[in-house]
């Protein structure tokens, strides 16, 4: 039997573009065996488990001026430019609550990725029902270096899924999912340079000499991710959505109009591709039913 995946990339507040796809998703039924983010994507992903529509623009709208959420005060105050106990405490489990029970009934498996610093490599962690162990591991593949502090849970030291898995198809399908619809935060013919700023990141990191390395290659490894999506997608097993140009918003995002337009780009871009997304899906039911 076929098993349907959902593949989230991340990017920082390019994920506004990803939360409003899942909200399409949740209005419009559509379900996959699995899920698996990185960053930003395993931030607003797991809200499609616990279906909660609307949740991932909410609480970034509200709260992304306020200091005791991300920014420099946090950052100077904690080492973190996005609050542990306020973003991911106060408004988990008060402000805006994640409903947990809802995450755990749903049988849709969700899977987090992780970078180990000390190896430089992902680690993929199912999030089976995001207990405080499974948030710190949300945490940690969201946890950028150089504005982040190591996450340290169950004896891995942990930063940024994105250093080294970017786009987690290889992963899902390695994993059994043959069949996966891709959400990506950048355009068509986007590919990754080497930038100062990775460079900047990469010294940040030198007591990790593994991780370092990953960082500066980060280009290198995200341009070899495109590729392996190209190939999956003219095989079948990729079905891609993208914005159509690129969203022009930064990792961190302090504007609730910025942050509401990337969020209406990703609707628009899920109705328009919803005919193909159900024709994608109904040949995997079709599959099952046989």
């Amino acid at each position: 039997m076929t098993k349907l995946g959902l593949v989230l990339e991340g990017g920082g507040m390019r994920g506004m573009f990803t939360a409003g796809v899942l909200d399409v998703f949740l209005e419009r039924g559509v379900t996959f065996d699995g899920a698996i983010g990185t960053s930003a994507g395993a931030l607003f992903g797991c809200n499609l488990k616990s279906q909660q529509h609307g949740r991932g623009l909410r609480y970034n709208v509200r709260y992304c001026r306020d200091p005791r959420y991300t920014g420099i005060f946090p950052l100077l105050f904690t080492g973190d430019i996005v609050s542990r106990k306020f973003a991911y405490e106060r408004v988990l489990r008060e402000l805006d609550p994640f409903d947990a029970g809802t995450y755990r009934k749903n049988p849709m498996e969700f899977w987090a990725v992780c970078t180990d610093v000390l190896t430089g490599r992902p680690l993929y962690h199912r999030c089976g029902t995001m207990d405080a162990v499974d948030v710190e591991y949300l945490r940690a593949s969201a946890s950028m270096p150089l504005v982040s502090r190591v996450v340290r849970i169950e004896g891995h030291r942990l930063l940024d899924g994105g250093i080294s898995d970017p786009i987690p198809l290889k992963q899902f399908i390695r994993m059994g999912y043959e069949k996966n619809v891709v959400i990506l935060t950048q355009p068509a013919g986007y590919r990754k340079r080497p930038s100062r700023s990775a460079s900047i990141a990469a010294a940040s990191l030198r007591r990790y000499p593994a991780a370092a390395e990953a960082m500066r290659l980060r280009h290198i490894a995200y341009n070899q991710c495109l590729s392996y999506l190209r190939k999956e997608e003219a095989r079948g097993r990729a079905l891609l959505i993208r914005p159509e140009r690129p969203l022009n918003i930064g990792h961190i995002c302090h504007d609730p109009g910025d942050l509401i337009r990337v969020y209406e780009i990703g609707r628009g871009a899920a109705v328009r591709n919803m005919e193909r997304i159900q024709e994608y899906l109904s040949e995997n039911s079709a599959e099952k039913k046989l």
